[in-house]
């Protein structure tokens, strides 16, 4: 651990989420994702005009009626579990190591993060992004904006940085609890869904290691909660456009199931770190619906570890491994 004069800091980042669910909010936050070339790999000459033409202007005022459901009187999920979870470090750690909450598109920006830092002349900094399997989606994406930051600062900073947690014990240990707790209490279900998050299968071709590591948290899990083979899947949601994505689609597998007789279905999405737009409505609305109107008869969503204790000491045990070198 740092000397305990050493002020440090600590960037808990996250994706993002627009400031309101209204269009013009979605839209501003939505061009701002779907410009960043590592999200979208597409020729700018080929994808910009779509993008603007054609997506934008008809999405953003659906997703904004998505968001509407989903929003809360703290706001957006996402950003309020975030923000407790760095809140709850803050008063684990105290005076010396300060976290602050970031987000890739959006605010509070990692911009945002390391003028706070430099305002208070920090210079040893901490980044954990909240994304269990590394993607060039998600966890690059992090390190490009706090790169293009440096690369024009006088005094840059020492920065360490998590890459990945994806099969991480404790970690594992979060996950298969809460799986267990919700047996405990609503008993087990036929088959347990363990959904990822989806990309384009082209991204994986070209090197993207995040399949590869959501199969192993999902084999982790699995062992730890002792599940033969019949009592589990693995898929991907999230799908968007016509490229092939990875598969198998949870959408198309949960009909599946219920049309092949499975009628029970527990389904966990270990790749968010806390419950958002992806796992509130499309997992736990949308998909519920899909599976029983095609015959399934009990679908029980198993919420992300969101800002819970052992979630918070799961990325304390992350980030004082990174303090532990500086």
């Amino acid at each position: 651990m740092p000397q305990q004069s050493k002020q440090i800091g600590v960037i808990v980042a996250n994706l993002g989420t627009p400031e309101r669910p209204t269009p013009v909010a979605v839209y501003r936050y939505l061009a701002q994702f779907l410009a960043d070339k590592r999200v979208i790999d597409l020729p700018s000459l080929l994808w910009k005009p779509l993008l603007y033409g054609v997506i934008l202007p008809l999405r953003s005022p659906k997703v904004a009626k998505l968001y509407q459901q989903i929003w809360t009187e703290n706001g957006s999920p996402l950003r309020y579990f975030s923000q407790s979870i760095v809140d709850k470090l803050n008063d684990q750690y105290g005076k010396n190591i300060h976290c602050v909450s970031a987000m890739s598109y959006g605010k509070p920006s990692i911009n945002d993060a390391l003028s706070t830092f430099e305002l208070h002349g920090i210079k040893d900094i901490v980044v954990l992004p909240m994304y269990p399997q590394y993607s060039a989606t998600t966890t690059a994406v992090i390190s490009d904006q706090l790169n293009a930051i440096l690369a024009i600062t006088r005094h840059i900073p020492q920065v360490r940085m998590v890459m990945e947690y994806c099969d991480d014990a404790n970690y594992i240990e979060a996950l298969a609890n809460s799986v267990r707790r919700k047996w405990q209490q609503h008993g087990q279900n036929d088959k347990l869904i363990i959904s990822f998050h989806g990309m384009p299968q082209r991204y994986v071709d070209a090197g993207d290691p995040y399949q590869a590591q959501c199969q192993r948290t999902a084999l982790a899990l699995v062992q730890t909660l002792g599940l033969r083979d019949d009592q589990w899947q693995i898929c991907y949601q999230s799908r968007f456009g016509k490229a092939q994505w990875l598969s198998p689609y949870t959408d198309l597998t949960l009909t599946k199931l219920a049309t092949e007789g499975v009628k029970s279905v527990d389904i966990i999405c270990p790749a968010f770190a806390v419950d958002c737009l992806e796992t509130i409505e499309e997992i736990e609305q949308e998909n519920r619906e899909i599976f029983i109107n095609a015959g399934g008869e009990n679908y029980d969503y198993i919420a992300a570890l969101n800002d819970s204790d052992e979630h918070v000491q799961v990325l304390k045990g992350l980030i004082d491994q990174q303090l532990s070198g500086m």
